[in-house]
């Protein structure tokens, strides 16, 4: 037998009420309705389930016992369709976010101060993003990816922060400082890389390659903080999106100048695996760290270009 549970809310009414018409102006259907319901019921159950004795109606044994369990069970399979809601206050999540460490030290602070102030019973933990990963985010226990790429693959959702140029940063007491740079000056420099975070270097490959020219390379770093500090010390050249040249320079004794080369922008992107998209405590995460991603970005962008 294939039960018809879309009856048990009108077996729940007529248990209670124990009138057919009562049950029929609860329900909002016509009297014949609900007569024809109770029909289809007592088929089910092969029980009278409801006795007319003069003006009232008696339950069966066989009811009594229905209307014992019936209010919890269908209790339960309304709590299968409610829609999930969400109380910061109450959360004690672990979410997971990926970025650089430039992102950690810069713009974190501000989402973790935020967080405690809505959700003091949550926890972030944070990691190092490697931009090979992005295909296999399907199977990352990540909620969150603050990342530069163009290419976004099937299932994955993002918000886009914007876009920035790259140029060139170097310490002020390099040979080079404040001049504008010649294709010459920048292969024949060498070069220092930070690898950890987005993908930042493949625009000057996509403009280098094809004319069999190569950036001459003396160290490849995992973290902006080792890169400065190398710059600092060293006459290397760094190849890095403005915003962030700009915010280094500010503290530090660097400076920047542009590309001799035009290349395309960065794209900065927010993104998350669709699974999940429609989740409240992902849905509350993500609106929450998004506005300072994307401040922090706009701001220190426009400062660049100032």
């Amino acid at each position: 037998m294939n039960p018809n549970l879309n009856l048990l809310p009108t077996l729940k009414v007529l248990l209670a009420t124990r009138n057919l018409s009562r049950a029929a102006e609860l329900l909002h259907l016509s009297q014949p309705a609900i007569s024809k319901q109770l029909g289809q019921l007592r088929e089910e159950f092969g029980d009278e389930l409801l006795v007319r004795e003069g003006q009232r109606w008696l339950l069966t044994p066989r009811a009594e016992a229905l209307a014992a369990v019936l209010g919890e069970s269908l209790t339960g399979i309304e709590r299968l369709y409610a829609s999930p809601t969400f109380a910061p206050g109450g959360c004690e999540r672990v979410f997971k976010l990926a970025s650089s460490d430039y992102v950690a030290q810069y713009i974190l602070p501000d989402i973790c101060a935020e967080l405690a102030r809505q959700a003091p019973g949550a926890a972030l933990e944070y990691s190092l993003w490697d931009k090979r990963q992005l295909p296999e985010l399907w199977r990352s226990e990540l909620d969150l990816v603050s990342t530069i790429t163009d290419l976004v693959p099937d299932q994955i959702r993002g918000l886009h922060q914007g876009e920035d140029k790259l140029v060139v940063l170097m310490g002020r007491h390099h040979p080079l400082a404040g001049q504008a740079l010649s294709l010459d000056h920048y292969l024949t420099w060498p070069h220092l890389q930070v690898s950890g975070g987005g993908d930042k270097d493949s625009p000057v490959e996509q403009v280098l390659a094809p004319l069999g020219l190569a950036r001459r390379w003396f160290a490849r770093v995992p973290f902006f903080q080792a890169a400065l500090e190398v710059l600092l010390r060293t006459d290397c050249l760094m190849t890095t999106p403005a915003h962030i040249a700009w915010q280094l320079s500010q503290r530090h004794e660097l400076c920047f100048v542009s590309l001799p080369f035009q290349t395309n922008s960065q794209q900065y992107h927010l993104m998350w695996h669709q699974r999940h998209h429609q989740d409240p405590a992902h849905r509350w995460f993500r609106e929450l760290a998004f506005p300072f991603l994307k401040d922090h970005l706009q701001r220190t962008m426009r400062a660049s270009r100032a």
